[in-house]
């Protein structure tokens, strides 16, 4: 059975696979389309399955409202190319709003769950795989939610809308309108993004952390010679100025660089005549602890050519 370009161009639209990838199918398929797509779907799977051991330090974050809930996502790729792909920014724009509608924070729920153009997250991201030629992986979730208020979302350097390399939602707990709720929250993203908080508050600092600074203030004060009673104060102190500098609440706003952030959202409560409070929040920045492997490329391409 012949077939033509428009064949070619017809099967790389249904496949996303490469113009010589198709050919090559059609050729083995005596030109029947069915047959052909059905080996590249097979030949994808298999390519997608040895892509999934490869590094996957970039790509994008969503994040998604819905009033008083939100959601962030982080959806993972190989490189920056591929995060600027529109197949791969609608992938983790329709996944975000799935994680919108889902309750809890379990990945492989996630992927387990419909995806509006059929099937699931998981074999959309697996055919994403496959068609794309990169690994991809949706690496994690949280999500924010208020009993009556409001979940304002930002986005730092945004890639598309709501798409981007810092995500960030701030759930404000209050009777206040959105008209107060929206700039106020929208502030509040901007430090996050800026300011990077480690916790909401003091209490909410990870332990082996705060266990880690206290062994460095110990040493530092060992080294001044002071009495022991002063190195004990001297620590302290270190350790007081860490949870305030690493805890939302107590940072010192970025907008003025002199207010405290619980000072801010009481004194907006304040203005507006109902209290506003704090009491979540969610900065994802792409590719946050993923340990990046350094390849050379030239070597790469080299060996993918086979020269030596």
């Amino acid at each position: 059975m012949a077939y033509t370009a428009a064949d070619v161009k017809t099967l790389r639209e249904r496949t996303g696979a490469g113009m010589m990838d198709c050919k090559k199918a059609l050729d083995e398929a005596g030109g029947d389309m069915e047959v052909a797509v059905d080996a590249l779907r097979a030949r994808g799977l298999a390519a997608a399955a040895k892509k999934s051991s490869r590094t996957a330090a970039e790509g994008l974050v969503g994040v998604a409202v819905n009033g008083t809930e939100g959601v962030a996502v982080e959806v993972n790729s190989e490189t920056d190319f591929v995060a600027k792909n529109d197949q791969f920014q609608d992938f983790v724009r329709k996944t975000t709003t799935v994680a919108l509608g889902l309750s809890g924070t379990d990945v492989d729920a996630l992927k387990a769950a419909a995806y509006p153009d059929g099937g699931t997250v998981g074999e959309k991201l697996v055919g994403n795989v496959a068609t794309i030629g990169e690994n991809q992986q949706v690496r994690r979730i949280k999500r924010v939610s208020v009993t009556s208020g409001l979940v304002v979302p930002y986005m730092h350097n945004a890639a598309a809308p709501n798409l981007g390399k810092i995500g960030v939602l701030v759930a404000l707990e209050s009777e206040a309108g959105a008209d107060v709720l929206e700039p106020l929250g929208k502030q509040i993203a901007m430090h996050i993004a800026a300011a990077f908080p480690l916790a909401l508050d003091a209490s909410g600092l990870d332990q082996d952390m705060i266990e880690r600074e206290r062994k460095i203030a110990a040493e530092k004060a060992a080294e001044s010679g002071k009495p022991a009673e002063v190195q004990a104060k001297m620590v302290d102190g270190a350790i007081a100025k860490f949870a305030k500098d690493n805890a939302l609440l107590s940072q010192v706003f970025v907008m003025d660089n002199k207010t405290p952030v619980a000072q801010v959202v009481e004194k907006a409560g304040k203005d507006a005549g109902k209290p506003i409070k704090l009491v979540d929040y969610v900065r994802f920045q792409l590719g946050e602890g993923i340990e990046k492997v350094e390849t050379d490329f030239a070597a790469e391409v080299a060996a993918a050519a086979g020269i030596k």
